[in-house]
C-alpha cells in the first residue's frame, strides 16, 4: 500500500478543525498529522511537519491564509495548499492561486467534497469550484483596482462620505470623485452602494 496523505489543517475555529477531523479518519488513505489556530503557528506547523497537502483558511489571526501561502512557497516551493473558505468572490479566488495555492474549496461544500479536493490537489492537480471558476473567467482581462481605490471603497463601506474620507486620507474631495468615478467604471457599478455590494461578493474588500 502506498503512503497515507500526511495532512495539516490550520484554520482559527476549533470546530472546523474537529470536522476536518473527523472527515479525514475515515478514510485509510490520509492521515491528519497536525493543526494550527493561526498564520504562525501554520508555518512553523509546516516546517516541522512538512505535510503532502494544507488546508488554509483564508482569514487567521496574525496573518491572512494568503500571506501564510506566500510565506510557505517561498521556502518550500513543492508546497500543495488547499484554500478552505467562506468567501466565494473571485478576487479572493485568484489572490489565493497567484500566492501559489493549488485549489479553492468553500467551507459550506467540505463535507461532500474535501476528501476529493485533498486527492486531487495531492496528485498536483488545481481544484477550483465551478460557479467561482466561471466567475474568474468573466472577470479576466478587467481592470484592476488600485491600492488607494481599494482604501476608499473599503472607507466608503463603513459609511465614510467623500469629505470624510478625503480627510482621513489626506487628499481633497475631488480626488475622492475621482477615484470613485474610476471605482465605478471597473467594477461595472451604476452608484456607490452597488459598487460595495460587487466589491464585497467578489472578495475585494471585506467588512
Amino acid at each position: 500500500m502506498s503512503k497515507p496523505i500526511r495532512i495539516l489543517a490550520a484554520d482559527d475555529h476549533p470546530m472546523i478543525r474537529e470536522g476536518i477531523a473527523a472527515i479525514i479518519q475515515t478514510q485509510a488513505d490520509m492521515d491528519l498529522v497536525g493543526e494550527a489556530s493561526n498564520g504562525v503557528e501554520a508555518i512553523e506547523k509546516f516546517s516541522q511537519l512538512r505535510p503532502d497537502v494544507t488546508l488554509m483558511d483564508l482569514q487567521m489571526p496574525d496573518m491572512t491564509g494568503i500571506d501564510v501561502i506566500k510565506a510557505i512557497r517561498l521556502k518550500y516551493s513543492e508546497a500543495r495548499i488547499l484554500i478552505l473558505t467562506s468567501y466565494s468572490g473571485d478576487t479572493n479566488a485568484v489572490r489565493a492561486l497567484k500566492a501559489g495555492a493549488y485549489g479553492y474549496l468553500l467551507k459550506s461544500t467540505l463535507r461532500r467534497e474535501l476528501l476529493d479536493a485533498i486527492r486531487t490537489v495531492h496528485g498536483g492537480r488545481k481544484r477550483i469550484p465551478s460557479d467561482i471558476a466561471a466567475e474568474i473567467a468573466e472577470h479576466a482581462g478587467g481592470d484592476e483596482l488600485s491600492e488607494r481605490e481599494m482604501e476608499i471603497l473599503g472607507r466608503l463601506a463603513a459609511g465614510g462620505s467623500n469629505k470624510q474620507i478625503a480627510v482621513r486620507l489626506g487628499i481633497s474631495e475631488q480626488t475622492v470623485k475621482a477615484h470613485m468615478k474610476s471605482i465605478l467604471a471597473k467594477l461595472g457599478a451604476q452608484d456607490r452602494t452597488q459598487a460595495v455590494m460587487l466589491a464585497i461578493k467578489r472578495g475585494i474588500i471585506s467588512v
